[in-house]
């Protein structure tokens, strides 16, 4: 069976045009849609469905910075074991706490110019982060040592999504 990538006709790499995946993605599902098997047997109408949902998985997986990370990863026999592995450096934890005290606070004051310049601040870090994957997985080819630069992109997802359920608590 063919990887998500292979299935749009894709190169394997971090790196990836979200105008081409989109592009793959549609022409996929122009092929495989139940709409398109209405009159078919029972078997193709089934057997649409199963590429309908494959495209759809495989859309959202490279779709997102750190799904496709992950997958990547697990293509080349790495577990990123983002459930088991929690390690992280020290000073990078110890910047999560800070970030998150500083959502806290501005949360408190109401304040949606810090939770901004937080935001901002952050976009900037996932930024570079993802950078240091891209060079780690499509250049370097060091899938082992890319593991604990996705783990970290994974908290900074995280406090993302914290960030902007922080902006609708206040507004």
């Amino acid at each position: 069976m063919e990887n998500h990538f292979e299935l749009f006709g894709l190169k394997p790499a971090y790196a990836l045009e979200a105008e081409s995946l989109e592009r793959a993605y549609r022409e996929v599902q122009a092929r495989v849609h139940p709409d398109r098997f209405a009159h078919a047997s029972d078997a193709e109408r089934r057997a649409s469905m199963q590429w309908a949902t494959r495209a759809n998985e495989a859309y959202r997986t490279l779709r997102s910075p750190v799904l496709r990370a992950r997958y990547l990863l697990e293509l080349h026999g790495v577990d990123v074991a983002f459930e088991s592995n929690t390690a992280m450096p020290a000073d990078f934890l110890s910047r999560q706490m800070e970030l998150r005290e500083r959502v806290e606070d501005a949360v408190a004051a109401r304040d949606s110019r810090s939770l901004g310049r937080l935001h901002e601040e952050l976009v900037r870090e996932k930024n570079g982060l993802n950078s240091r994957i891209q060079e780690t997985i499509d250049l370097q080819r060091d899938y082992a040592g890319a593991a604990a630069l996705v783990r970290e992109l994974m908290f900074l997802e995280k406090l993302d999504a914290e960030i902007a359920a922080a902006f609708e608590t206040i507004e």
